[in-house]
């Protein structure tokens, strides 16, 4: 059974509970299985050697989860090529790649939790109530330690990403 957090985030100023272990800073970074828009594996593994930014989000489908994953896509262009940026939501691939087709972006990688919660039970990130990830940026370098991760205490807020761009241009 995975540990259970409370106090750490809310969802329209309700107390929600979070799945799995607290990671932090220093922390290696646990591998996981989830899949891409065309129901292709994909491991956190596979990026291994570069840096990565982690963007959780509850759903595509909602208007802050979209504004984070766009505002993180130019601005990671702007700060490096050898930085690979994942956003992670419980959201259908299918679902995905249509939001991708929508917004008209290029090179993302979008990756679905929805099979089995691997990634939001190992990252701490699983909301019990909903089944919907927490909306968090981590960063993880070049030696899969988590250099960075932030949990954004209410989901409809964005996060600091003048925080993490600033960690990026050190790692890269």
């Amino acid at each position: 059974m995975a540990e259970e957090r409370t106090g750490l985030v809310k969802m329209m100023g309700k107390p929600m509970t979070l799945m799995g272990s607290g990671l932090k800073e220093g922390d290696n970074a646990p591998d996981f299985h989830l899949l891409d828009i065309n129901l292709k594996p994909v491991k956190l593994s596979d990026s291994n050697g570069r840096v990565r930014l982690i963007s959780a989000v509850p759903s595509l489908d909602t208007e802050v989860c979209a504004l984070q994953t766009e505002r993180f896509d130019k601005e990671i262009k702007r700060v490096g090529k050898d930085i690979e940026f994942l956003t992670i939501s419980m959201d259908l691939p299918f679902a995905q790649k249509r939001w991708i087709k929508e917004w008209e972006l290029e090179d993302i990688i979008t990756l679905s939790d929805f099979n089995d919660a691997n990634f939001g039970t190992n990252y701490g990130l699983l909301l019990k109530e909903i089944r919907l990830l927490a909306r968090a940026a981590l960063i993880v370098d070049k030696d899969n330690k988590i250099t960075d991760f932030q949990i954004v205490p209410e989901i409809s807020d964005e996060p600091d990403y003048a925080r993490s761009l600033e960690i990026l241009r050190e790692l890269t």
